[in-house]
């Protein structure tokens, strides 16, 4: 399904990006200095890739179509998914304000991260293994061909048109620069 491929690649991009905070996580660990913007740019990639463009296409399109082919939401794993959105909201604004601040609190943003990136390991290796098959035992070739527009749509919505692409360059670009 178009849909659940498009998700699981958004999830592929997401986790080289925890690969990047696990990075930098270890230097701070090490007593060793981060690239200056290296902390406000994953927090940008978090808010924007991660959850304004990813996560919001799960809550706006993709958990509501599942709940109408019968997958419920309280007490079953859209629950937990939409649970632990607002959990990793929570590790990103810590790394954000610990990243904003001056000087650079960097303990502060390490704590953040080591609680963000198992949570969001986990959450996306629950998406792919367990909801997403169950979206593939219910949707239908038209749901999904729905999802799929939709997606395109919510990108629109929030300015993110076309930008996986230049957020994937951006992570290359970090992964070389970390190494």
């Amino acid at each position: 399904m178009d849909s659940v491929k498009r998700l699981v690649a958004e999830h592929d991009l997401i986790e080289r990006g925890l690969g990047l905070l696990e990075t930098a996580v270890a230097r701070i660990d090490g007593g060793e200095p981060l690239p200056g913007e290296f902390p406000r740019w994953v927090v940008r990639f978090l808010q924007e890739f991660a959850d304004q463009c990813h996560h919001a296409k799960e809550e706006d399109v993709f958990f509501p179509l599942l709940k109408e082919r019968g997958i419920p939401e309280q007490g079953g794993p859209i629950g937990v998914m939409l649970h632990e959105h607002v959990l990793g909201r929570d590790c990103v604004s810590q790394m954000r304000e610990a990243g904003e601040s001056e000087p650079f609190q960097a303990e502060r943003f390490a704590e953040g991260a080591r609680q963000y990136i198992p949570l969001l390991r986990q959450h996306i290796f629950k998406e792919n293994n367990i909801l997403f098959r169950m979206a593939e035992r219910v949707m239908s070739e038209a749901d999904d061909a729905e999802a799929t527009g939709r997606f395109a749509e919510v990108e629109q919505e929030r300015g993110l048109t076309g930008r996986q692409g230049a957020y994937a360059d951006e992570v290359a670009e970090w992964e070389r620069l970390l190494k």
